[in-house]
């Protein structure tokens, strides 16, 4: 069997997202997906899964967004696309947190706060701890909490976070999240 092309998904999709994750490609390596994504997602599973076994170099990082709706919406169908494709392999996940109050949510493994602090607690989406341990709402993460992935990682607002995790700053949160990833999640 083909080895499985290695996947990062991030539940953001906006121009903010799109350039940190472009950004964070060129420094951890691999290859982003950012010319996909949209706020919400527009193209089709099908394209992203082409996408992804096409990609030059790994983790291949996809982000979906939803843009609010709740249930499985677009950005949803191609993460659920990916997990059952047999040639691709989702070895951790980003869940950014929104402001969608408890309409959606997902457990996850470690988050993330605005000062690069690893916690218990979920954070809202300026990274600040909430007083939820072990969930995040988000309006993207729904299908994430009905996967059996290796490790989810919750931050704030990619590129942003009261400006903690700027560009211009090298990304930290981001960054350690998906260092973490590597690290954790993507040795199998």
């Amino acid at each position: 069997m083909a080895k499985r092309k290695k996947v990062i998904i991030i539940t953001d999709g906006d121009k903010y997202a799109k350039r940190t994750l472009d950004y964070l490609a060129t420094q951890i390596g691999g290859t982003c997906l950012s010319y996909l994504s949209d706020n919400p997602t527009s193209v089709t599973s099908g394209q992203v899964v082409r996408a992804v076994h096409n990609a030059k170099s790994e983790p291949v990082y996809v982000l979906i967004d939803d843009a609010g709706v709740t249930g499985v919406g677009a950005g949803e169908k191609v993460l659920l696309a990916l997990h059952n494709d047999s040639s691709t392999e989702i070895i951790g996940a980003i869940a950014v947190a929104a402001h969608t109050k408890n309409m959606e949510w997902t457990r996850f493994t470690l988050a993330i706060d605005n000062d690069g602090e690893l916690i218990p607690n979920g954070v809202d989406k300026e990274g600040v701890p909430i007083p939820d341990l072990g969930r995040i709402n988000g309006d993207t993460v729904y299908s994430l909490d009905q996967l059996q992935l290796p490790i989810v990682i919750a931050i704030g607002d990619i590129g942003k976070m009261y400006g903690k995790d700027d560009i211009k700053k090298g990304s930290p949160i981001t960054r350690k999240a998906i260092e973490l990833i590597l690290e954790r999640g993507g040795n199998s």
